[in-house]
């Protein structure tokens, strides 16, 4: 993965990070596709998951959804550091992203991470 072995990611998901930032960084979106923007969402979000399940012992649920094609959504869920347990849809965190252009790996997970209320906004 950009570089990172298995085993080192597996131990800690955020040394993927400054290789995913480098690599998002140049990439050409101006001249991106439909189905290359499709493509790296799809990358990012499953990151953002992996990352949270590796790092916070999230996990992922199915969220009745009545407005999604089939009535539900897969989003990952994770008892946030007051107790309580919330969700957050991967794919939501990415496309708020995207809409926010350069992207920013650290910030996206971050968002996530306080989503969560996995950490608060000044952890260091």
């Amino acid at each position: 993965m950009l570089g990172v072995p298995p085993e080192v990611y597996s131990r800690d998901p955020q040394q993927l990070i400054p290789p995913l930032q480098d690599y998002v960084s140049k990439l050409p979106l101006n001249e991106f596709e439909q189905s290359d923007w499709v493509t790296l969402h799809t990358d990012l979000l499953f990151y953002v998951a992996d990352y949270l399940i590796q790092r916070h012992g999230a996990h992922w649920v199915v969220a009745n959804d009545p407005n999604a094609p089939r009535g539900y959504r897969y989003v990952i869920e994770a008892r946030g550091r007051d107790g309580q347990t919330r969700r957050v849809d991967p794919a939501d965190v990415v496309m708020t992203e995207f809409n926010n252009l350069p992207i920013e790996i650290t910030r996206m997970l971050a968002s996530a991470e306080l989503t969560l209320r996995l950490t608060t906004a000044s952890a260091e």
